[in-house]
């Protein structure tokens, strides 16, 4: 008897939560029972993209939008660069997409574990997997597991305010660090790294990791490559911003821009521009007025070139920390975007207490029911159509794989979205029978007793954290604690 007397208030709870979804903006089953029902797995900026151009491309459509977490945007809240806030803007997009009446939005709800997906299937016309790369592509090398070794995913968690990263505590008690990969996300790690603090104080960077990264010792970030100048990932933004990050000086090896000068009249616009401006800040002698800046100051940066690790070192009195990397010296094989990083059989030891791996992020299987390719950690599509699996489409990185900044997401989204309505319009996709949409999936989540948070709980949790930051001077004060926004988001 004790068991159903704690029992039966939650259910009592959660009764009345789908009870008062009936009288806000969206009230369920208020639509006609024949609309096409599609329903979106995850709430980053490919389930939001994707939502978006299907309820502008259909006025019947209505569209749900299924997050694991209680708050809604997925990487632009938990991996744009702080100090990127501009970046961020999409987000009030996002927003008006979410208060439309034929858009409901869910958080809280783990898809594969409170709900599978051929649950929501037999709810829904069709069900769309937009839910990220949430998994960290490995090394594969010896000690890539010692103290003092994190994947970038992890460290931009950290610093953003991931809660599952919320405790990692990174070591910054080192002076050099080595980040091995050359994207954008390898050099916002370095630009946080050697950021004046003064600097990130103005940013929505969690307190918890501005206050680690005030003691931090490390000055001196390398950021390597397993192939050439040319072949770098990231964007001519991102290496500005290094190059004119205060107090800090670049320092390259001029040997590795070796034939690089006589190379850029054959190259691509966009790749000509980032690598004459890598050529310049290598070799080229800086201005009186540089030369007196990079003379005061006194944190250092640079590309390293045609490297590869083969072993993370550490030492026979602290076997457990790491303190240096083993790398192949490479050659290439090829030119331009197709150029092989091919090794030598000479290796380098570079000495770091602090060592990141950006070398990508990967997409995890969500359910046994969906199908999903291991090797590519992708679920295998045509177009958006998920193969052999009727009524499944996906968007964004599990769709393509980890590429391209969000105007990419955004167009791949769109593709996803216009897929499905084409199939609609055919009929390849019946949507002549009627389905209940979240009406279905009430029950079950009752009865498992998950509570989602809706739009408007959200924004009770944007509300919260906007007021503690401006407290601070910052745009927002992050929550880091799942069981808080929860709370949060049902005052």
């Amino acid at each position: 008897m004790s068991g159903q007397k704690a029992i039966f208030p939650k259910a009592r709870a959660l009764r009345s939560f789908w009870a008062s979804r009936r009288h806000v903006v969206r009230g369920l089953g208020s639509h006609s029972a024949s609309n096409p029902r599609v329903c979106v797995v995850g709430g980053g900026p490919a389930g939001f993209y994707t939502a978006q151009h299907l309820l502008k491309g259909r006025q019947d459509v209505e569209v749900d939008i299924y997050e694991r977490l209680p708050v809604p945007f997925g990487l632009v809240r938990f991996g744009v660069a702080p100090d990127h806030p501009e970046v961020k803007n999409v987000i009030s997009t996002f927003t008006q997409t979410a208060r439309q009446a034929r858009c409901g939005f869910y958080g809280n709800i783990h898809v594969g574990k409170d709900v599978s997906v051929d649950e929501l299937l037999r709810a829904y016309h069709a069900v769309v997997l937009s839910y990220g790369a949430e998994g960290n592509r490995t090394m594969g090398i010896p000690g890539e597991n010692l103290d003092g070794v994190y994947s970038a995913k992890d460290f931009v968690g950290w610093y953003n305010g991931l809660p599952s990263n919320r405790e990692l505590n990174p070591r910054l008690d080192c002076e050099t660090a080595v980040i091995l990969g050359q994207g954008n996300v390898a050099l916002d790690i370095a630009r946080i790294l050697l950021s004046p603090i003064d600097l990130l104080k103005k940013t929505d960077i969690t307190q918890r990791s501005l206050d680690v990264l005030a003691h931090s010792k490390v000055r001196r970030v390398l950021i390597v490559g397993r192939r050439g100048p040319m072949q770098v990932a990231c964007t001519i933004k991102e290496v500005r911003e290094m190059v004119n990050l205060p107090d800090t000086r670049p320092e390259m090896l001029p040997a590795e821009f070796q034939g690089v000068t006589e190379a850029l009249k054959v190259l691509p616009r966009p790749r000509k521009r980032l690598t004459e401006l890598m050529a310049r800040t290598a070799l080229e002698a800086p201005t009186e007025e540089e030369l007196e800046r990079r003379r005061k100051a006194s944190r250092v940066w640079g590309f390293r070139f045609f490297l590869s690790p083969l072993e993370v070192l550490a030492t026979t009195s602290d076997p457990a920390r790491v303190t240096g990397i083993r790398l192949a010296v490479n050659r290439l094989e090829g030119s331009g975007e197709g150029a092989r990083a091919v090794p030598t059989g000479e290796v380098e030891d570079v000495a770091c207490g602090l060592l990141i791996s950006s070398i990508g992020y990967k997409s995890l299987a969500i359910d046994a029911a969906v199908p999903f390719d291991p090797r590519r950690a992708i679920v295998p599509n045509t177009m958006g159509r998920v193969q052999e699996a009727a009524g499944l489409y996906c968007s964004g990185w599990v769709k393509t794989g980890p590429v391209g900044v969000i105007a990419t997401t955004m167009n791949n989204s769109f593709d996803t979205a216009r897929t499905l309505m084409e199939d609609m319009d055919s009929g390849v996709l019946d949507v002549s029978a009627a389905k209940p949409g979240s009406l279905g999936v009430r029950p079950l989540l009752e009865e498992r007793g998950v509570r989602p948070v809706t739009f408007s709980g959200w924004e009770k949790i944007d509300a919260e954290e906007t007021r503690r930051g401006k407290a601070d001077g910052k745009p927002r004060e992050k929550l880091l604690d799942v069981g808080e926004m929860l709370h949060l988001s049902r005052t």
